[in-house]
């Protein structure tokens, strides 16, 4: 009995180790494969180490053409401003400005580009924040064409600051969700937390260039169909330029 046992044991064994045997054309095929993407691995290696050059693009005459048409056109705008400076008056009761830039400037002269800059309006449909003066006031006027503002009530800088607010530190930009961040950095300003964030913005004092300095440039959403009808999602947004209070309808739209 026992032998007969061991026996069929030693048959079971046999049974599990026996190898799956796979068929000689699928293990060519596999083979194949594998040659395959080798060398498309290799010719996707070589082709990342091609571009790491200069790459050259292709751009039309009518580009060249249209870029300077707009630098010669900022040139005769920012001479006429030099000649006959016509400053726009401010009411006295607004001292608070929000600033969007609702256009390219690819191609714009180097002056309008280093205004832009200055503003830190570096992506279109970015916002920032700054106090009326006429020394603002004749910065606005260099990019007038580009950019649009007026006065923000307290109602839009309320939900701009809750619904976009973020500040940079240390090199990472962060949301402005914990008053410890703030009270953090502009503690000694006397703002600990967002109401008092939210009311320094509104209400400008000495220490409006600190505190807006520490806001990033607020980005605001632009409409789905804007990519493939620009041109009809610019007249919705409305002409560049000064619009007084009606930029409270245009933060609404984009915020």
């Amino acid at each position: 009995m026992r032998s007969g046992r061991s026996i069929v044991k030693m048959a079971e064994e046999e049974q599990r180790k026996k190898i799956p045997l796979v068929p000689e054309n699928l293990l060519k095929k596999r083979k194949a494969y594998q040659a395959l993407k080798a060398t498309q691995a290799k010719q996707a290696l070589l082709q990342k180490k091609q571009r790491k050059g200069k790459e050259f693009k292709f751009k039309r005459l009518e580009w060249f053409l249209h870029d300077a048409w707009r630098q010669q056109r900022d040139k005769v705008r920012l001479r006429r401003l030099e000649v006959k400076p016509h400053g726009l008056e401010v009411p006295d009761e607004h001292s608070l400005a929000f600033v969007v830039r609702i256009q390219r400037i690819k191609g714009v002269s180097l002056t309008v580009q280093r205004t832009i800059a200055r503003l830190r309006l570096k992506k279109i449909f970015s916002g920032v924040f700054f106090n009326v003066t006429p020394k603002t006031i004749k910065t606005l006027r260099v990019v007038e064409p580009y950019v649009t503002w007026g006065f923000p009530n307290l109602k839009s800088v309320r939900e701009l600051i809750l619904k976009r607010g973020q500040a940079k530190v240390k090199n990472k930009i962060i949301p402005l969700t914990d008053n410890t961040v703030i009270e953090e950095h502009l503690g000694k300003f006397g703002v600990i937390c967002l109401e008092d964030l939210i009311h320094e913005i509104a209400f400008p004092g000495k220490n409006f260039q600190v505190i807006s300095g520490f806001l990033c440039p607020f980005q605001l959403s632009v409409a789905r169909h804007a990519t493939k009808n620009r041109v009809g999602f610019l007249k919705e947004v409305g002409s560049p330029g000064y619009r007084g209070e009606r930029i409270n309808q245009l933060i609404r739209q984009l915020n």
